[in-house]
């Protein structure tokens, strides 16, 4: 009779382990762009006053790991300015994320530190009965905390995980204009976003070197009041498809970052132009 309850036990178990799994490779992407160990470097200036003047670095670092006992992507951005920045505005951001191997999100953070504002959000992802369940909290400048809990019956991804799943597209038969949709989620909220892509570019990154590279503006309609930039990434055009320069459109300005390094790729830069 034991024997008994304990194979029913493990067939449920087995069960639910299969269906999580299932529900995960809906949400699934293959990932043809980056490998573990991959590092990028970017300098980073504001516009002040008409002037662009150099205001710290930022870094992407990508590893593979595990994450509560499964085999894991982490995504690591993190920006820090400089003592001249600090006279202007305080920036300092850390955003996180594991994926699946597959790409599927899991968690995402991110600790924004701008001017005396400090805020956390935070996503847990899980996949139960093939649908997408998403766990969110902000913690505010105020103190405040703020949780949500909602089940979807689409995938739902994260700035990070969009990200990292961005760079497998392939763009191969794109027109300008073409664009890419998916729901975004951050601390508290989901709201339509998308890429448009914008055409080929050469691009000087601040390691003296140009890029061919592909444009797209990555947008969000978080109020449901139409579609805002957010940022304009210049990609490597090639099978690594590297962030050469993003220009970024704050609320308190206009910020660039320029690659400055990069190490750690899984093909052939095949965009260099000089």
């Amino acid at each position: 009779m034991l024997k008994e309850r304990n194979l029913k036990l493990l067939l449920t178990l087995l069960l639910f382990t299969v269906m999580a799994t299932a529900a995960s490779a809906q949400c699934a992407f293959h990932n043809s762009a980056f490998k573990s160990g991959e590092r990028l470097t970017y300098n980073l200036y504001f516009n002040w006053q008409f002037v662009w003047v150099k205001v710290g670095t930022a870094s992407f670092d990508t590893d593979q790991t595990t994450f509560e006992g499964r085999q894991a992507y982490r995504g690591s951005l993190i920006t820090r300015g400089n003592k001249r920045a600090d006279n202007f505005f305080v920036l300092r951001d850390t955003l996180l994320c594991y994926n699946t191997l597959d790409l599927a999100p899991l968690y995402y953070r991110k600790g924004a530190r701008e001017g005396k504002r400090y805020t956390v959000d935070e996503v847990n992802y899980s996949y139960p009965n093939g649908k997408c369940h998403v766990r969110q909290r902000r913690l505010r400048h105020n103190g405040e905390r703020v949780h949500e809990q909602h089940t979807y019956n689409d995938c739902v991804y994260d700035m990070m995980s969009i990200f990292l799943r961005a760079r497998s597209f392939n763009p191969t038969g794109w027109s300008k204009g073409y664009v890419v949709r998916f729901p975004i989620v951050d601390g508290t909220k989901r709201y339509p976003a998308q890429l448009r892509y914008q055409g080929k570019v050469n691009v000087k990154a601040d390691n003296k070197h140009t890029y061919r590279c592909l444009k797209l503006a990555y947008m969000e309609n978080e109020n449901g009041e139409g579609y805002k930039k957010i940022v304009d990434f210049y990609i490597s055009d090639d099978d690594n498809h590297v962030p050469i320069r993003l220009d970024m459109h704050l609320r308190f300005g206009s910020a660039k970052a320029y690659m400055t390094s990069v190490s750690g790729l899984r093909h052939a830069v095949n965009s260099l132009v000089k």
